[in-house]
């Protein structure tokens, strides 16, 4: 399986609670500590505990579509 830089591949054990990820489709970033207003995210919850329906709230695209941003 090829990867490519900044991808978790779906697996959420290799994100940290802190790591920011990046929609690769529209550049949306969530941020754990601010969590997410579109779908009532409470701060603090991390992508990985993000619910399995979870969309981007500006594109729609799937949980898949993220890439872990580097700081």
């Amino acid at each position: 399986m090829q990867t490519f830089e900044g991808s978790y591949l779906g697996d959420n054990n290799l994100l940290a609670d802190h790591s920011v990820l990046e929609c690769k489709i529209c550049w949306y970033q969530y941020h754990p500590d601010q969590g997410d207003d579109v779908w009532q995210i409470e701060a603090g919850t991390p992508f990985s505990r993000l619910p399995e329906h979870w969309r981007c709230p500006q594109c729609d695209g799937d949980k898949d579509q993220f890439m872990v941003v580097d700081k």
